[in-house]
């Protein structure tokens, strides 16, 4: 199962292979706090295994995409959305 995560239409870094980067972009110079989002959207447990984790992480995923919130990028004044990636 591929792994699934969240990032913003404007972060040019991706979050598997770039996470410092990516992270730094996203909290630091935004202020979107994805990560942070997406533990408060992912319903897991430590309990979990690894795939089932996976399967949550990607549900949340989705429902954030398909809630299509709408941002202001504080870097180019344009509208930002949240979509899906998958490591590939």
């Amino acid at each position: 199962m591929a792994r699934t995560m969240i990032t913003t239409t404007d972060n040019p870094f991706n979050p598997f292979t770039q996470y410092d980067r990516w992270a730094a972009y996203d909290e630091k110079e935004c202020g979107y706090f994805t990560s942070s989002y997406l533990a408060r959207i992912a319903d897991t447990s430590p309990d979990f295994s690894p795939e089932e984790m996976d399967r949550e992480i990607e549900s949340a995923c989705d429902e954030i995409c398909k809630m299509d919130l709408r941002m202001i990028s504080p870097l180019t004044g344009k509208e930002v959305g949240y979509v899906k990636v998958t490591e590939e």
